[in-house]
């Protein structure tokens, strides 16, 4: 077996001297937050993916919740989403009073099943939340057709979706908002954050308030004005707020989102080939034609053999894969509060049984890529793992 030289994370960030020097002209400048980088990374955004607004956020997490609380969730609403994604997705919703729904994935998507979503609208439902897991582009033309018939707001969870293409379109415009995150693993990072594009005005500019304590200075929303200094509270909101030394990192980051997304294609067709024709391996869906996979995450599933064994014994020579994810349903505080139980979604739990990530980032080097493919590869001719069941 070959030996551990130095350890492979499952992601990490990619910082070069550029990026240094755009936080330290940040640093050096006027603002350090609510300054000008904001607005103009807001609008990098916006332009990237070709949205009217982008409203921008101290986290992934604080994005969804402002994305949900501008749809209109309170108390006694509904979200739908699905189970395989990080916490964040469902707690968003659980913040302001709603009752996660959940639908079970799709063998072939690894996303939402959007033949199941129908089955869980009730007259609650507010939000369909989407995920575009791993990096798949969900299919949105099914999505908003639901929610269209059920007069619900389509918020995508692209967290890992950045640079995707869905029908030669970027995602960030196809649903009525969409979520970006800007954490270290992700496609560009500025630290933590997480940013909304839409199209629709008002709910930028709720998000923009709830963001930021809930008041506006805008004098066309004001109910009164009585001079420069005059603001409001309007709403209950929260600081939320980005900084413009995570933007100026932001901006410099986006200026390699699409040499990121390639390379991240690159070692995902390195992956396909080497693992093709393995009875025991699954590797990840491909998206349909003029769409592109994001590579967030390079998630396979192994069938017939010990998940875990097989996990334990690449983390031992360095390999640091990771599992994506426990499904939201089964953790305790959903168990508890809202009555989940094992059984309830089985095709992602069964998914969950099975997944691991592999190493997946842009400044891996092919022979970064060769060390994990040559590690998984030994793992099956132990014959340790020869005919187990899954665990």
């Amino acid at each position: 077996m070959q030996n551990m030289t130095y350890p492979l994370p499952y992601g990490r960030q990619w910082i070069d001297d550029d990026d240094i020097t755009a936080v330290i002209a940040a640093l050096k400048g006027d603002w350090l937050t609510q300054g000008p980088l904001v607005e103009s990374f807001e609008q990098k955004i916006a332009e990237y993916v070709g949205s009217e607004y982008a409203v921008a956020f101290n986290s992934g997490t604080s994005a969804l919740h402002g994305a949900y609380y501008a749809a209109g969730v309170r108390t006694g609403d509904e979200v739908i989403t699905s189970p395989i994604t990080f916490v964040a997705t469902a707690n968003a919703g659980v913040y302001l009073g709603a009752r996660p729904v959940f639908v079970d994935i799709d063998k072939k998507t690894w996303c939402i099943d959007t033949d199941k979503i129908n089955e869980a609208i009730s007259n609650r439902t507010k939000v369909i939340a989407p995920v575009d897991f791993a990096g798949y582009p969900v299919d949105m033309t099914s999505i908003r057709e639901i929610a269209q018939d059920h007069s619900c707001i389509v918020v995508e969870d692209a967290a890992h979706a950045l640079g995707a293409i869905r029908g030669d379109v970027k995602v960030g415009t196809e649903a009525d908002m969409t979520m970006f995150s800007f954490h270290p693993v992700k496609h560009i990072t500025t630290g933590e954050g997480g940013i909304v594009t839409t199209n629709n005005r008002e709910f930028a500019a709720a998000m923009k308030r709830f963001r930021s304590h809930g008041i506006t200075k805008d004098p066309e929303l004001l109910h009164k004005n009585e001079g420069q200094w005059y603001y409001e509270m309007q709403d209950l909101g929260y600081n939320y707020r980005i900084t413009d030394i995570q933007c100026a990192l932001g901006l410099s980051q986006l200026e390699k989102l699409e040499r990121f997304v390639k390379r991240r294609n690159e070692i995902a067709r390195m992956y396909d080939e080497a693992f093709r024709g393995n009875e025991k391996l699954v590797n990840p869906p491909k998206p349909p034609q003029n769409s592109r996979h994001a590579y967030h995450l390079y998630p396979v599933c192994f069938t017939g053999v010990d998940r875990k064994k097989i996990f334990m014994d690449l983390r031992e020579i360095g390999i640091f894969c990771q599992v994506h994810y426990i499904p939201v349903h089964l953790q305790p505080y959903y168990r508890e509060r809202f009555g989940y139980h094992d059984g309830d979604f089985p095709v992602a739990e069964n998914f969950y049984q099975s997944e691991i990530s592999l190493p997946m980032f842009p400044a891996m080097s092919d022979e970064d890529v060769e060390r994990v493919i040559v590690g998984v590869q030994e793992m099956f001719e132990k014959r340790v793992y020869a005919d187990l069941k899954l665990v």
